[in-house]
C-alpha cells in the first residue's frame, strides 16, 4: 500500500481512537467493568471496532470479520499511564472455515483470525488461558468485551466490561458454536472477538455474532474445535498458546 494511503488509514484509525477518549463507556450491556488482564481493542480503517485476546505477547486471537481483506488494522490499547496507543499488524490469519457471507445463508461459519503486531505488547497484558472443555446447557458463562453500551452508538464503546450469561445451546451438532441468552444484559457491536470463559477464568469461546437488539443472544465460536489450527499458526510464528485442562 503506497506511504499516504497507509497513512491515511492510520489517521482514519487514530480518528477512531480519539473518538472514544473523554466519552462515557459502557461496553457489554448490564455488565460490570473488569480489568482487562489479557485483552485488547482492534481497530479497522473503516471505523470497526472489536475485542481481541492476547496469546502471545505479539500475537492476538479475534473474530475474523474482525480482521477482513482490504482493511488496515490497529491493535490499541491504553499504556499504565491511560495514554492511547496504537500498535501496527504485521501478518493475519484467517480461519479457512470463515464464510463472510454465513448469516444470510444460513451456513456454517468459523469466525476466527489471528493478527500479529509489530512490536510486543506490554507486559500488563498477561496472555490468557484457553480451554477445550465444552459447556453445558444452563452452564453460566462470562463475556466480556470493549463494545457499546447502546446500539448504533461508538462513542459508548471503550471500556472493558462483563456480564454473566446462561448457556441455552452448548454446541449443537456441528460442536463449534455456542449460544448464550441474554435478558437484562449481553453483547453489543464491539463485543465480537470477546472471550466467553468458565469459572475458572480460560476462554472456552469468543463471541462471534449479537443477535437482536444489543443485549440480546450471543453466538460464540468454541476454540477447543479449533485447537489444532491456533496452534499451527502459532507454530508458524515461533509463538506458543496457553491451553488449560
Amino acid at each position: 500500500m503506497p506511504v499516504s494511503k497507509r497513512r491515511q488509514a492510520a489517521l482514519t484509525v487514530l480518528a477512531a481512537v480519539l473518538s472514544l477518549a473523554g466519552h462515557p463507556a459502557g461496553a457489554i450491556v448490564g455488565g460490570a467493568e473488569a480489568p482487562a488482564g489479557g485483552a485488547v481493542m482492534v481497530l479497522s480503517s473503516k471505523g470497526g471496532v472489536c475485542t481481541g485476546l492476547v496469546l502471545a505477547p505479539d500475537t492476538v486471537l479475534t473474530a475474523a470479520h474482525c480482521a477482513a481483506a482490504g482493511r488496515e488494522h490497529r491493535v490499541h490499547f491504553r499504556d499504565a499511564a491511560g495514554a492511547p496507543v496504537l500498535v501496527e499488524v504485521s501478518a493475519r490469519a484467517v480461519h479457512p472455515g470463515y464464510d463472510a457471507g454465513a448469516a444470510s445463508g444460513r451456513r456454517r461459519s468459523i469466525d476466527l483470525a489471528l493478527i500479529r503486531t509489530t512490536t510486543p505488547l506490554p507486559p500488563l497484558f498477561a496472555p490468557v488461558t484457553l480451554s477445550a472443555a465444552l459447556p453445558r446447557a444452563g452452564e453460566s458463562l462470562t463475556l466480556s468485551g470493549y463494545g457499546a453500551a447502546r446500539p448504533g452508538d461508538p462513542r459508548s464503546t471503550g471500556t472493558y466490561r462483563s456480564v454473566a450469561l446462561p448457556v441455552i445451546e452448548p454446541h449443537g451438532p456441528s460442536r463449534i458454536l455456542v449460544w448464550l441468552k441474554g435478558d437484562a444484559g449481553g453483547g453489543c457491536q464491539g463485543d465480537s472477538g470477546g472471550p466467553i470463559a468458565g469459572p475458572d477464568g480460560a476462554v472456552l469461546a469468543l463471541a462471534a455474532w449479537i443477535g437482536g437488539p444489543c443485549g440480546g443472544l450471543t453466538q460464540g465460536i468454541l476454540v477447543g474445535p479449533q485447537r489444532g489450527w491456533i496452534d499451527r499458526v502459532l507454530a508458524g510464528w515461533g509463538r506458543t498458546a496457553r491451553w488449560g485442562r
